[in-house]
């Protein structure tokens, strides 16, 4: 199977069979200690940028993945709605329910869509219509990956589990041996040539997408400390891909690229976030949990530069977005930074609820999602 045609807050789940949830308060704590939020100064639109379009879905209280294929923006809402939009005018091309609270999603190749609910069935939709859905043994947090025909789906018990597209059997299994706890966030999937890259712990792992047999890994962090928590350090979504070469984040521990056609680590440097990164074949963007921006290098991952204009303001991860870089934040906006410095170009509003998903891009359409449903299409010019 030949991937290269394919179309392309922190709560920490207890991994063993009895699963329980405790939570990390670590940026999103409340209390009288809670550093307050950088003040957002007056911002000139040094990048001209309007709202295009906005549409509605129900509270997105998941770890939502917006998945773009085309011009086409998929989205979900913790109620079960799914649904497929329109990115130049935001219209509907089809929703529906999947009937009952959704974890994980969405996922999609533009003819499938899939998304995990918290009853652990994977739902796999074509058109707006359920194909077919099939139980897990475990929850799950990451969307699925859909491609090939296939769906693969990465549990909270680290299995990678591969199901036909249209009849939903099951065509193998991989279970890596699982660390005590996993983050309640999305995780790492994606192809590179006809290899499956998943986040495993703090490994990135290539898998054999056809029977899911290992055919590489690559630690890009290793769990320190004293206790499971201080030790937590799995890859987080999103990633930084530029040919053969993957940058990803482990959580609060280190940013590092690896060569996914040898399976060879590059590089990794310290850096203590919570979200994913993006980039180009020059620099890696990435926030910090405390809401430092840093770029970094992508030859050898030496800091090209920093800013805490944003910081405390409890960010998503980044998207480049032509010279600029997009991050949404607590309080419902989208800054534009510039790739070159840092220095804030504009500033974007939606409905004033968190941003809950790195912002996408569908053509020339910049998409973010907040936590109260809203959906928001914005034009740079």
């Amino acid at each position: 199977m030949n991937l290269k045609s394919f179309k392309p807050l922190a709560l920490v789940v207890r991994a063993p069979a009895a699963i329980v949830l405790i939570a990390i308060l670590a940026a999103c704590s409340g209390g009288a200690n809670k550093p307050k939020p950088a003040e957002l100064p007056l911002v000139a639109a040094l990048v001209a940028a309007k709202q295009s379009w906005s549409a509605r879905i129900g509270e997105v209280n998941f770890p939502l993945d917006v998945h773009v294929s085309g011009n086409s923006v998929l989205v979900a809402s913790g109620d079960g709605a799914v649904a497929a939009l329109d990115a130049v005018s935001g219209r509907d091309l089809w929703r529906t329910s999947v009937g009952g609270p959704i974890a994980a999603g969405v996922g999609s190749d533009g003819k499938l869509a899939s998304v995990v609910t918290k009853a652990n069935e994977v739902v796999t939709l074509q058109d707006g219509r359920e194909l077919w859905r099939h139980k897990l043994n475990a929850l799950a947090y990451t969307a699925p990956f859909v491609a090939g025909g296939r769906v693969f789906v990465l549990a909270a018990d680290r299995s990678v589990n591969a199901f036909d597209g249209q009849t939903g059997r099951k065509l193998w299994t991989q279970q890596r041996p699982s660390e005590p706890l996993v983050l309640r966030q999305s995780g790492v999937m994606l192809a590179v040539g006809d290899t499956l890259v998943v986040g495993l712990a703090g490994r990135l792992t290539g898998l054999n997408p056809s029977n899911g047999s290992i055919r590489w890994e690559a630690p890009i962090a290793s769990p320190r400390g004293i206790n499971d928590v201080e030790r937590l350090v799995d890859l987080v979504s999103h990633v930084s891909r530029v040919g053969d070469t993957v940058c990803a984040r482990a959580f609060q521990s280190s940013v590092g690229c690896v060569n996914a056609a040898r399976g060879s680590l590059l590089w990794t440097k310290p850096a203590n976030g919570m979200q994913g990164v993006h980039g180009d074949d020059r620099l890696v963007f990435g926030t910090e949990a405390d809401g430092t921006v840093l770029a970094w290098r992508r030859s050898d991952g030496e800091r090209a530069w920093t800013t805490d204009r944003l910081r405390y303001r409890n960010l998503t991860a980044p998207l480049l977005v032509g010279r600029s870089v997009a991050i949404g934040d607590a309080s419902g906006f989208v800054h534009l930074l510039s790739r070159e410095d840092g220095s804030l170009l504009n500033r974007l509003t939606t409905d004033g609820s968190p941003v809950m998903a790195a912002p996408a891009l569908a053509g020339n359409t910049l998409v973010a999602v907040t936590r109260n449903g809203g959906i928001y299409g914005f034009r740079p010019e």
